[in-house]
């Protein structure tokens, strides 16, 4: 099956408009992706690979010539979630926010070439609470397990615009269907800093674990309940949730802790490092209970998940692995026990790092404790010296179609495996200008350096890009 795209000239992108990237601490890392690594060791299986693909590493696949995404031509190409069906089996999805979704030519590429959508922005805590982050919004009673406890007033608005845009395009294509990935439950970083304190005042002492814990299943069970339950109008949209967000620490401890960055203080608005998650619990009971109260109130096949960064990293490898095993412990009937679907591998990589071997690896030790593993916010954050000229446009395309053609290739290695599944493929984002990396993030992530960057398939012209082609072919 092939579609038309028609070109389109370049829109400028309003900053309120970019993603807010579930990234990681920008001093410690390159981007949202692993640090540089030193180890250049590759396995045989990569090895081979490169061989077989060093052309591709500095040339362009055929098809690049329908690529050059001049103004007012008209491209043929492959639908890209039609090809990684057949190769992977897979959901292929993007991140959008309210205003992306809101951009006409960015919602053609997505209802052409996607089946998933993962919202930036708009199902974060923050959001939830209409951004109103330096002071809770107001208060209301709400029934929790025989008690009536006071609970901030939540703004389903944002959401809902974008879930009802989505609604009604199912409801025109039945068999082309977009499905939902909400995104996220608990996370240190977009969580207002009054949620954590008595009587929601952020100028008054910390709430106890008991108190948490009853704002905690009361926020997870209104959300499921209200996007997921028998009687909302988005019942069968979203195919998963992320539980929990970033809760390792990229340190020598194995959980982010209350003195993460000891630069920043825990009576900010919301944090980029320190978790007051932690500091209350001063353990990892929090994300335990999380995915307890998510297997509690979610629908049988709403898959759930943890997600985080710098996941090919050696020592984080190993605190994520140590999180999951013991969640996939606890798992047990909704009520009682845990439950969990698949590790969120963020993949927000750079031009260098992490090596193929490592990618490789991580996916290995993640299934082997939960089984499923997903790439849920994949991009190439650009090669160093990269200054978005022309010239330096065309070498950075041929080097991107390489990289993603090698990791593409990983993937649908450990995805032939027995006992290892590759469930869906995420980009953070569709068009290069609307990437956050465009821009800094205050909660972690995003560029540092005000460099120009093009980590996605579709350019600046809405046209796909020579890297697009490397998820409409089979491995080598």
């Amino acid at each position: 099956m092939r579609k038309t795209i028609a070109g389109a000239a370049f829109a400028l992108v309003l900053a309120s408009s970019l993603l807010a990237g579930c990234g990681n601490d920008t001093d410690k890392t390159q981007g949202s992706g692993s640090p540089v690594q030193t180890d250049t060791d590759q396995s045989e299986t990569e090895k081979v690979e490169t061989e077989q693909s060093e052309t591709d590493e500095t040339g362009t696949p055929e098809s690049e010539e329908s690529t050059s995404g001049q103004e007012g031509e008209t491209e043929e190409v492959p639908v890209l979630k039609d090809a990684v069906m057949d190769i992977m089996g897979c959901r292929i999805g993007c991140a959008a926010t309210e205003g992306e979704l809101n951009d006409e030519k960015v919602w053609e590429i997505i209802t052409t070439h996607f089946n998933a959508i993962t919202f930036g922005n708009e199902l974060k805590p923050d959001a939830m609470v209409g951004y109103s982050v330096g002071s809770c919004p107001g208060t209301e009673e709400a029934e929790l397990n025989g008690e009536t406890i006071v609970v901030p007033k939540l703004d389903y608005s944002r959401a809902e615009r974008m879930l009802d845009k989505i609604y009604d395009w199912n409801a025109e294509h039945p068999d082309d269907k977009i499905m939902v990935k909400g995104h996220v439950l608990l996370w240190h970083a977009q969580t207002p800093e009054w949620f954590f304190h008595v009587d929601y005042d952020k100028n008054k002492e910390y709430a106890d674990k008991e108190t948490m814990n009853k704002r905690l299943e009361w926020y997870i069970r209104t959300m499921l309940t209200h996007f997921t339950g028998e009687d909302s109008k988005y019942k069968g949209m979203f195919y998963g949730w992320d539980v929990v967000n970033e809760a390792c620490s990229d340190g020598d401890h194995v959980y982010r802790t209350d003195s993460e960055n000891p630069n920043e203080s825990l009576s900010e608005d919301r944090h980029g490092s320190n978790s007051s998650w932690w500091h209350v619990y001063q353990s990892n009971e929090f994300i335990i209970n999380a995915f307890i109260y998510a297997n509690k109130y979610a629908p049988a096949d709403l898959e759930l998940y943890y997600n985080d960064y710098n996941e090919c990293m050696d020592n984080k490898i190993e605190h994520i692995k140590e999180l999951l095993t013991e969640i996939k412990s606890r798992e047990g009937e909704p009520g009682v026990g845990t439950r969990i679907t698949a590790m969120g591998m963020q993949g927000h990589y750079s031009m260098e790092s992490p090596t193929f071997d490592k990618v490789d690896y991580a996916i290995r030790q993640y299934a082997r404790i939960v089984g499923n593993v997903q790439f849920s916010e994949l991009d190439l954050k650009a090669s160093e010296g990269y200054d978005g000229s022309d010239e330096a446009k065309e070498t950075e395309y041929k080097k991107q179609y390489g990289r993603y053609k090698l990791l593409y290739n990983v993937m649908q290695t450990e995805n032939e495996a027995e006992d290892i599944s590759v469930t869906s493929i995420t980009f953070w984002g569709t068009v290069d200008h609307y990437s956050w990396l465009q821009s800094s993030s205050n909660v972690g992530g995003g560029s540092t350096e005000n460099l120009p960057q093009c980590p996605l398939l579709f350019d600046e012209h809405y046209q796909v890009k020579p890297a697009f082609y490397a998820f409409t072919e089979k491995k080598n």
